[in-house]
């Protein structure tokens, strides 16, 4: 007969519950150097003796979610090697670093900040998501809800702005993380240690050094902010340009006519409008500018801060300045973003690089470049115009710098002369016209509502599938308030109508309100 036994393992004690290891995590966005400092952390534990682990789960692209890296190091005791974790836990984690601000923001969001335990070190400088770029009018996030967070739920906060510090330096932001982490005094290695890791990769090692050892004096605050943040040496003295005697004249005409609360929106705003297209696009832009104000001191703007002139200096701006074919071929080929490009990727003296793009562009913006009549005869010709969209509308990979693309996107870029002879020129002035006519019209009887129709043309931006889309709901949006413009609080609806146009898909429902509407007007 069997008989059943139980065996029993006596395993040693691992240790003390009070032994755990420093956890740091650590959130970048690709091309911010989150695995250079990763790797500086992990050699900077080695070379004392520690054991080390670090890993990584990317986000799910460039912008749409940043990548985390974690590490973990402990000491070895007894000649036994600690076991690490491969994910940070929440409420265990010792240090996060963020490389902006608003990833700051997504670590709190994720638990791994904790009053507690967590030193939290970030940059305060945005780099905008794709959503926030592509959103209707402004979809920049608001950062205070994060500073507002920093201070309940970090233990320590070490907050400025690494990459200006960095970039003044001749580095990369990882070098002024580093630099902080070190001043920090949260792990038990002094400085000579993080100078060695640094020195040991060679290439740009000075350089580092310089943004490490600016960063570490911000944060021990041996420096203030003007002296940690110089500005960079190319720019701290700028050639200043004499001001062209026409531009200077349009200058002082907006100095003498416009109100002092209008002056810096209408002075950007003729800015972008002359950079769009010539001084006498500026000039015609001051000219209907002139045209509300004027409409607006008969309607008692000055009690209200003349807010249909401020709003219609920021929104016709925008809608003089489009985004077409030309314009997008000129920002593509100017040098100012060549040399952007470099000092990001931290070009090198004698290292080239090359940029690749997909370009997608539809038979529509073929079309608007040529003269407004040729453009609408070829709109008729559905067979011809439909065999030209299969052989031209085709995306294709451009080399931007290659000599044959460029010199193409640049011969572009020289047909901006003819740009207001063309077809979609003539389009955007009729919608312009009949923009500011309903908004000159409605102000009168309601000033309020007057506004709110001016600020709708946030809904457009953008290029092609971006601008028909935002052009659609701007489009049903004005229909919309011509019915309900009888009603005391049409403005209200019309500021609803544009907000949730704005969120559409994105926690609003622009149809969904367009029904009410018709259910109550």
């Amino acid at each position: 007969m069997m008989r059943d036994e139980t065996v029993k393992l006596r395993l040693d004690p691992a240790g003390e519950a009070t032994e755990r290891p420093i956890s740091i995590a650590i959130v970048a966005m690709g091309g911010q150097g989150g695995g250079v400092l990763t790797g500086w952390i992990v050699k900077l534990a080695e070379a004392a003796g520690w054991v080390a682990q670090s890993t990584s789960v990317p986000g799910v692209a460039q912008r749409t979610g940043a990548t985390i890296y974690y590490v973990e190091m402990m000491q070895p005791s007894g000649g036994r090697l600690p076991i690490l974790a491969q994910m940070p836990t929440p409420g265990d984690v010792d240090v996060v670093l963020a490389s902006e601000f608003i990833e700051a923001g997504r670590s709190i969001l994720r638990g791994i900040v904790t009053p507690d335990r967590t030193t939290l070190i970030a940059s305060s400088h945005r780099s905008l998501a794709i959503a926030e770029k592509s959103a209707p009018g402004e979809g920049i996030a608001d950062d205070s809800a994060v500073t507002e967070a920093i201070g309940i739920t970090a233990r320590r906060s070490i907050i400025f702005d690494m990459n200006a510090l960095a970039t003044a330096h001749g580095s990369v932001i990882s070098s002024a993380m580093f630099g902080a982490l070190a001043a920090a005094d949260v792990l038990p290695f002094p400085v000579d240690a993080y100078h060695a890791v640094i020195k040991g990769e060679g290439k740009g090692g000075s350089a580092s050094i310089k943004a490490f050892d600016a960063a570490f004096a911000r944060t021990e605050g041996k420096t203030d902010e003007a002296d940690a943040d110089p500005a960079p040496a190319e720019q701290a003295t700028p050639l200043r340009r004499p001001i062209p005697p026409r531009i200077a004249g349009l200058l002082d005409c907006l100095q003498t006519v416009m109100p002092p609360q209008v002056q810096p929106m209408a002075r950007a705003g003729l800015a972008k409008v002359i950079d769009f297209q010539d001084v006498a696009y500026g000039s015609l832009y001051l000219t209907k500018l002139e045209e509300i104000l004027r409409l607006d001191v008969e309607l008692a703007g000055e009690s209200k801060d003349f807010a249909l002139t401020f709003n219609a200096a920021k929104y016709l701006a925008n809608a003089m300045a489009y985004d077409d074919v030309i314009r997008v071929a000129d920002l593509k080929t100017r040098s100012t973003r060549l040399q952007r490009i470099g000092k990001e990727i931290g070009l090198g003296p004698g290292q080239l690089f090359e940029t690749t793009e997909y370009m997608h562009p539809r038979m529509e913006e073929l079309v608007g470049l040529a003269p407004a009549r040729l453009g609408r005869w070829l709109r008729r010709q559905d067979r011809l115009y439909a065999w030209l969209d299969r052989r031209i509308s085709k995306g294709r990979r451009v080399r931007t710098y290659s000599p044959g693309w460029f010199l193409v996107l640049y011969t572009m870029a020289g047909l901006r002369r003819f740009r207001r002879a063309s077809l979609r020129h003539a389009e955007e002035a009729a919608h312009r016209d009949a923009w500011l006519t309903l908004a000159t019209k409605l102000a009168p009887h309601n000033y309020a509502l007057g506004v709110e129709v001016v600020k709708c043309q946030r809904l457009i931006k953008g290029y092609s599938d971006t601008h028909a889309r935002g052009l659609s709901k701007f489009d049903r949006a004005m229909s919309e308030i011509r019915r309900l413009a009888h009603r005391d609080d049409a403005a209200d609806w019309a500021r609803r109508l544009r907000e949730t146009a704005v969120r559409d898909g994105e926690g609003g429902d622009f149809d969904g309100l367009i029904q009410t509407i018709r259910s109550v007007a």
